[in-house]
């Protein structure tokens, strides 16, 4: 027999909530469309039950927001008796929850009315409008008591932009939402009463409508101004959602640009096998937020096609196991028109320059050099990381986010120690910005001179024959203890070597190869210790290894190759100040850092 399918009755709270207090692990959803919190409490994959009003509430965001999506879903299924009573039931629900605000908000959020926050409340509204313009298609007369619904939610969306612009955050992720919420939720009221939607001024065009947003909210390169990963997904999301029915040809020209460059970062920083980096904030791994990407990915290809992130939508269906709901069908003809010209694909080498994101391609090796602003609010302290990838393998990862509210491993995560950077004498990196030095089709070096007083770190990656070279110099006012920081997202095995430079094998579905050593003959310790791996579950330890010197100048050399390049590298030598590298067929390449 079916489980019984219920909308909860009760407000939603913060979804961060939801983490298991022992282990940082996101809980177990359960049926979210049951509308009852789990019996005995929410589950957490070590064995946990965990049942608070936090937890409580967190539960129910995720349950309204399942609602939501399952009510778009039935719509474009065509299972119209089941979705109109639901919209009616929540048109009910909403209007008794309209006596206040969300009492139990906390401080900093902008608050809602069926969630703490105004930003939650805006993308549910979004999915409960999208369902209504789809059942329109089809007929109006039974949807005329969703309307209260509907004009409450467009009314809630332009009150809260307004707080918001008054605040001067016309950038903020939140308004992003809150205009598709208004767009999605006016358009459909249109729909219902037989009218011509009039609200493309206020929620599209206007001084604080998407287009305005957009301007000011993302970087000439392309980036969303908090160079995170998921927040920018996360705008470029609300954007796609919010244009329904748009002709891309009639997109403002700077608008459909800035759309088409935001769509090109996703593209650069994923890897030929479509893992996205969670750089700066976001979720490591996480099934709603894989929905979210191939949403978008659907969206995206519509509007500004990109060979290269198809990769992106494959990896987001396996990691739903295949489980997708036909999303690509529900989204198909999004647009009113044909999209605009494809992107083509990234080269060897992209550089980011505002937001300080360096992407180098090389022989099976997918490398990415962070040294751009903090971030702001999501950024973490990590200048100068390295990540490295191979097509489907994390090798080493940015490591991703838990869910906020658990304040420990949420600050663990945003730490400098959690990073493939480097670190003096233990301490955390400040929050501060590097800078470019020299970039050319082979290789890329930035600087940060903030991280630490009287301490200056430069990183030059160089794209070799077949294989990745890294020199990162670390220069101070005296001497320090200096640590280059390896921080592995798959199993790692490393081995000191008499004489010569250390060795690591990184393990997956490819393997690499990395020899380690310091320039100038300083002396270097390549120390090893089970550490956190990424944040979709701290609990699973990896071998991360520090490589140390106690000096006031050392230069960390490493080289890395994937298994499947060639020709093979046999050795590395530093000689001097630089790093020689011996390949097989006996040809050699030297490598100097910059000063």
């Amino acid at each position: 027999m079916a489980a019984l399918r219920r909308i909860a009755r009760e407000r939603g709270g913060w979804w961060h909530a939801y983490v298991c207090p022992a282990h940082g692990v996101e809980l177990e959803h359960g049926d979210l469309l049951a509308g009852a919190f789990p019996e005995g409490g929410a589950r957490c994959a070590y064995g946990c039950r965990v049942d608070d009003e936090a937890v409580r509430g967190a539960w129910l965001v995720l349950s309204h927001q399942a609602w939501a999506r399952h009510l778009r879903v039935l719509a474009h299924r065509g299972e119209r008796a089941e979705a109109v009573a639901r919209l009616v039931e929540y048109t009910a629900l909403y209007e008794e929850l309209a006596v206040e605000r969300h009492g139990e908000a906390q401080g900093w959020m902008l608050r809602g009315r069926l969630f703490h926050q105004a930003l939650t409340d805006a993308i549910w509204a979004v999915n409960i409008g999208h369902t209504v313009l789809t059942l329109a298609e089809e007929g109006t007369g039974d949807l005329q008591p969703v309307l209260p619904l509907l004009d409450s939610l467009e009314r809630a969306a332009l009150d809260a932009r307004a707080v918001l612009t008054g605040q001067g955050q016309l950038a903020s992720n939140y308004t992003a939402w809150l205009n598709a919420a208004g767009a999605a939720t006016g358009r459909a009221a249109a729909a219902v009463r037989g009218r011509e939607w009039d609200g493309r001024k206020e929620w599209l065009e206007g001084d604080s409508g998407l287009y305005a947003h957009l301007r000011v909210a993302v970087a000439e390169d392309g980036w969303e101004w908090e160079g995170s990963t998921y927040y920018h997904g996360f705008v470029l999301r609300a954007a796609l959602l919010a244009l329904r029915g748009t002709d891309p040809a009639e997109l403002p020209a700077d608008v459909a640009g800035v759309l088409a460059g935001m769509t090109d970062a996703l593209a650069a920083v994923a890897t030929p096998g479509g893992i996205l980096p969670a750089l700066h904030d976001g979720p490591y791994l996480r099934a709603p937020l894989a929905l979210e990407w191939l949403e978008l990915v659907a969206l995206a290809q519509q509007l500004v096609p990109s060979t290269a992130l198809d990769a992106v939508a494959g990896r987001a269906r396996a990691d739903l196991g295949g489980a997708d709901d036909g999303l690509d069908r529900e989204l198909g003809g999004w647009f009113a028109g044909p999209p605009l010209p494809e992107r083509p694909a990234p080269g060897p080498l992209t550089l980011f320059a505002v937001a300080g994101y360096a992407v180098l391609r090389v022989a099976g090796i997918h490398a990415l050099l962070d040294f751009g602003p903090h971030g702001g609010s999501h950024g973490h302290r990590d200048k100068l990381s390295l990540c490295l990838y191979g097509e489907t393998t994390p090798w080493q990862p940015d490591p991703g986010q838990v869910p906020y509210a658990h304040a420990e491993f949420r600050d663990l995560y945003a730490s400098t120690d959690a990073h493939p950077a480097f670190r003096v004498d233990g301490l955390e990196q400040a929050e501060c910005a590097g800078r470019l030095l020299a970039a050319d089709e082979r290789s890329v070096t930035a600087e940060v001179t903030e991280a630490y007083a009287g301490v200056r770190g430069v990183r030059r990656i160089v794209a070799g024959e077949g294989y990745l070279v890294d020199l990162l110099t670390v220069t101070a006012d005296a001497p320090r203890r200096i640590t280059a920081q390896l921080r592995p997202g798959t199993a790692l095995d490393v081995a000191a070597q008499s004489g010569g430079a250390a060795r690591t094998t990184w393990y997956g579905d490819e393997t690499l190869h990395g020899w380690h050593t310091a320039l100038a003959g300083v002396p270097m310790r390549p120390v090893s210790r089970p550490g956190p791996g990424t944040a979709d579950d701290p609990q699973r330890a990896r071998t991360r290894v520090d490589l140390t010197a106690d000096t006031d100048r050392v230069t960390f050399a490493s080289v890395y190759q994937a298994a499947s390049a060639g020709p093979a590298v046999t050795g590395v030598t530093a000689d001097g100040a630089g790093l020689t590298v011996r390949l097989a067929d006996g040809s050699t390449a030297h490598f100097v850092p910059e000063d």
